[in-house]
């Protein structure tokens, strides 16, 4: 296989993570209005794939030594779409089992995905900001290490989230999926503290009238 078409796989492998999670999007919001097992699996499987292309995409790149600045905008990215459908679907469906159920667990949860939602989406637009911010100074805006783990364990935790509540069997206890939410959420802070102290010297300078 060339370079070229090495790059070529690299790059559709990260681009495939939109339809992808469209899909999930799509079959999520059909399955939540009327329950169906086949539409719960075209959507669990939609949202394992576009999991999986996150890190086979990345891997490949490494392997054939074909990273390129583009793969390196437009993965992260892809990663925020990713974001941005699925926290709205979790917040619906767990909204909507909270709406069903008289206990107080279930709306407990719906509020806490709420704020994770919330926590997360503006971690990113932040992230987003100072990469433009450190643009204008020559700072590449490739992720650090703690955007890569905090992606690594959000990406698997939205796939739990949403398969113990809309599983017609979930596998996997509540406890584990609580425990799961409170690691992504440390590390989602902790990678917010990184990217803030990275870029900090630039949004310094940023601030200083235009010669």
């Amino acid at each position: 296989m060339t370079e070229q078409a090495k790059l070529r796989l690299v790059t559709l492998l990260t681009i495939l993570r939109m339809p992808l999670v469209l899909a999930f999007f799509a079959c999520a919001i059909v399955h939540a209005a009327s329950p169906n097992s086949v539409v719960f699996h075209v959507a669990f499987a939609s949202l394992i794939a576009s999991a999986v292309t996150d890190f086979l995409d990345g891997w490949l790149a490494r392997r054939f030594r074909v990273e390129s600045s583009f793969g390196a905008h437009a993965d992260p990215l892809m990663d925020k779409f990713f974001y941005v459908a699925t926290f709205p679907i979790l917040v619906y469906v767990t909204a909507g089992k909270a709406a069903n159920d008289p206990s107080l667990t279930p709306r407990l949860h719906a509020a806490a995905i709420l704020i994770i939602t919330l926590l997360f989406l503006a971690r990113d637009q932040w992230v987003t900001f100072l990469r433009s911010i450190g643009a204008m100074f020559g700072v590449s805006g490739s992720a650090h290490w703690s955007g890569k783990l905090r992606t690594a364990i959000t990406l698997p935790l939205i796939c739990v989230i949403y398969h113990t509540v809309e599983a017609p069997k979930p596998i996997v206890p509540s406890w584990f999926m609580y425990a799961f939410e409170a690691l992504a959420v440390v590390i989602n802070l902790v990678s917010l503290i990184h990217y803030t102290c990275h870029y900090w010297p630039y949004l310094g300078r940023s601030t200083r009238p235009v010669s």
